[in-house]
């Protein structure tokens, strides 16, 4: 093996190391020892590789999202319509706690409170999720008589915080939790109803909303 290969194994093992310690101890059992047991490798080598725990953290943070937003990104492509985007946050949901990546991510949120490091590592993170569903609105509300009053960034960071906000609801009130998905699902009927509408009660509705804007 190249010194090259042998290099990105070790920074691989490493970030794995990171984010398993993370799921198995929560980010207060997170340590440079911690890693690096869990890596099998000398803790020596975090500083080494990546300079410090916490650019460890960020580091193995911002690569696993990028490989499970990609993951994601075919399905995503097939989304036409609201409903179907909050069907596959469900979907997505369910997937990623299972993996324990919710665990992960609830964490590192945990973390960023106190370290502006591990604060905008997560934010970083986050913002590649947002980055996804902002392209799906503006493609579903391109079409609907809201799309050109429509704040598509904003959008997705609400939707994006909505589900995070539901997730960790549901560690202390699963049934809380889903009353909640269930009004962001009503949500996606009225949106429904309002691309049905005629042209007439169309061109109502922009100049209300406008007015509402102004």
């Amino acid at each position: 093996m190249s010194k090259d290969a042998r290099t990105a194994e070790t920074r691989r093992r490493l970030m794995d190391g990171a984010i398993d310690t993370i799921r198995a101890h929560g980010i207060s059992g997170v340590s440079a020892r911690s890693i690096a047991t869990t890596a099998g490798v000398n803790q020596a080598l975090i500083f080494y590789h990546f300079g410090s725990v916490d650019e460890l953290l960020g580091t193995a943070c911002l690569t696993s999202t990028k490989a499970r937003v990609e993951a994601y990104r075919d399905r995503f492509a097939t989304v036409s319509d609201l409903r179907a985007l909050l069907n596959l946050g469900r979907a997505l949901q369910q997937e990623e706690r299972a993996a324990g990546n919710v665990t992960v991510l609830a964490q590192m949120l945990a973390g960023a409170q106190g370290d502006p490091k591990l604060a905008e590592a997560t934010r970083t993170a986050l913002d590649l999720w947002v980055a996804e569903i902002e392209l799906v609105l503006r493609r579903i509300l391109a079409a609907s008589p809201v799309g050109e009053l429509a704040d598509p960034a904003g959008l997705a960071r609400a939707v994006a915080a909505s589900f995070i906000g539901v997730e960790l609801w549901a560690a202390a009130d699963p049934q809380g939790a889903e009353d909640g998905l269930a009004a962001l699902e009503q949500l996606a009927v009225l949106a429904e109803v309002v691309d049905n509408l005629g042209p007439v009660a169309r061109r109502a509705l922009k100049a209300k909303l406008r007015g509402v804007r102004q």
